[in-house]
């Protein structure tokens, strides 16, 4: 035990700063540091803490359940998790970054620090990690060449940060990655029907004009009669003339066939349409 100086002393009172060497770990800011009797109730106290440590650590680590899985489908979605470990130099930075990543999660993505710690990354947050199937996060801290060796082992991957605001900017575009995308709806081409004509072995062609966009043969469409829509499908067929084509832009006439489905009149509108899945941000 030593003062300020770096002077050995044998006592320390109140409100006298004091450094301390000889311990197996490294405490965190704010733990209590009690005094006992003798080095046997010391370290009886210190194996019971530290078995109560690891259940705690062990209860962390999430199964699913059949009870979880009826509450996500009763909500109507499936929620996504991200477990990580958060590992720095020094206890501050550790506290501030778990609670910036925890602070990212949504009604559908969420963040679940497993553990927490400070000093280098070791075997045992390997193993903490590969059991929860959880990543690893290192701020300013390096793992150790075992730990590095088994992390390959047992494909935990481990991201190292020096910028706080870069690890919470590639969380969060992992998090997007797991939101389910936006679906919608994209009207490429509206075309008039003006004829209908009977092809034997065939059926009903119409004989169309494209008014707007470009209608491409893998299109899905639908026909509008009166502002109702009564099919909705895919092309069995587009012509040119009595040509097979890929494509017909707007301002030309076409045939169109429609896959299973012949009634057809003079006057029918179709739309052709694509599903655009737009990616989505956190809010």
């Amino acid at each position: 035990m030593m003062d300020e100086r770096g002077k050995r002393i044998e006592v320390a009172g109140p409100s006298t700063p004091v450094q301390l060497l000889g311990f197996d770990g490294i405490p965190t800011a704010g733990d209590l540091l009690i005094v006992v009797e003798s080095d046997r109730v010391a370290r009886e106290i210190s194996l019971k803490r530290q078995q109560l440590k690891r259940e705690q650590d062990f209860r962390q680590i999430h199964f699913m359940t059949l009870d979880d899985i009826s509450q996500q489908i009763q909500a109507g979605q499936r929620i996504q998790e991200l477990a990580i470990v958060v590992k720095g130099d020094v206890d501050g930075s550790v506290e501030a970054l778990a609670d910036s990543l925890m602070k990212l999660s949504t009604n559908e993505v969420k963040i679940r620090v497993i553990h927490k710690g400070v000093g280098a990354i070791a075997e045992s947050d390997i193993l903490l990690a590969a059991a929860s199937r959880a990543l690893i996060i290192g701020f300013h801290v390096r793992p150790h060449l075992n730990a590095r060796r088994l992390a390959e082992q047992e494909k935990v991957e481990i991201r190292l940060y020096s910028i706080i605001y870069d690890a919470i900017n590639e969380i969060k575009s992992a998090l997007e990655g797991m939101l389910e995308p936006t679906m919608s709806e994209e009207v490429i081409a509206t075309i008039e029907v003006r004829d209908i004509f009977k092809v034997p072995k065939v059926g009903l062609i119409a004989g169309c004009f494209v008014l707007d966009g470009k209608i491409t043969r893998n299109n899905k469409v639908r026909l509008i009669r009166d502002g109702v829509s009564i099919f909705n499908g895919t092309l069995a067929s587009l012509k040119r003339f009595k040509e097979d084509v890929r494509e017909v832009d707007h301002g030309f006439e076409c045939g169109i066939g429609l896959e299973n489905f012949n009634d057809i009149k003079v006057g029918d509108m179709i739309e052709a349409y694509k599903i655009v899945e737009t990616k989505r941000k956190l809010v």
